[in-house]
């Protein structure tokens, strides 16, 4: 590997996805979360939704592990009726990649969550989410930007102590939050835009934005030294 941390990096599932003269079910991931990783230091390796039960012995071969964006977390994970503005389930890849977050917090890996990837790790520890939010993602399909301030003393706060604009698209968000997680950094409506556990608790970050969409490579490069 020569020296570079090995990084997982989870990925959708989708039923038919094209390329060349082809249209079948496939594991994919868009490449801007692989590049952040190798930019970063690190070496990507793709990990799309498998048996639960392997999650352990899979991220037991990992030095660090992402938690990608994608589709709304189904809220029967943290006990809430749907809402109507919930996107439809995606129930394979919500079973593995809760079974990857709790392998990782077990064995003290290195843990980035993005997006859906920070939502999952607030539900993985009791935590839920506001089904719909106004204002953080205002074009479908289009990446906007926001300001998030860090908290002082945070981890977060270590890897970008200043007010930074970040690249965002999503409508869900932490309402309650998990076990033992504390919020590391916060839009300018309040929104909780990054959470992780304590000092002394291990690497666990999760942040609502998407960093693998803008040049900031901060806090990937923080994950991949932990990991290393």
């Amino acid at each position: 590997m020569g020296g570079r941390p090995l990084i997982g990096v989870s990925t959708y599932l989708e039923a038919g996805a094209r390329w060349g003269v082809w249209e079948l079910a496939a594991a994919l991931l868009p490449a801007a979360y692989p590049r952040l990783v190798q930019r970063a230091g690190g070496l990507a390796c793709m990990l799309p939704p498998d048996d639960p039960s392997l999650a352990a012995a899979a991220v037991a071969r990992l030095d660090g592990l992402v938690v990608a964006g994608g589709p709304d977390v189904d809220p029967v994970h943290y006990g809430a009726d749907r809402d109507p503005r919930t996107g439809p389930p995606a129930p394979a890849r919500d079973a593995w990649e809760l079974a990857l977050i709790r392998a990782a917090l077990a064995s003290g890996t290195p843990l980035l969550g993005i997006c859906r990837g920070m939502q999952l790790l607030n539900v993985a520890l009791g935590g839920t989410l506001v089904q719909h939010l106004e204002g953080h993602a205002e074009v479908v399909g289009t990446f906007g930007t926001h300001p998030v301030e860090p908290v002082p003393g945070t981890l977060y706060a270590s890897l970008a102590p200043e007010r930074v604009s970040v690249p965002t698209y999503h409508h869900q968000s932490v309402s309650l939050l998990g076990r033992d997680l504390v919020p590391s950094a916060h839009a300018e409506d309040g929104t909780v835009e990054a959470v992780e556990l304590p000092a002394g608790r291990g690497w666990v970050l999760g942040v609502q934005w998407h960093p693998e969409m803008g040049e900031d490579l901060r806090v990937m490069e923080g994950l991949v030294r932990a990991a290393g």
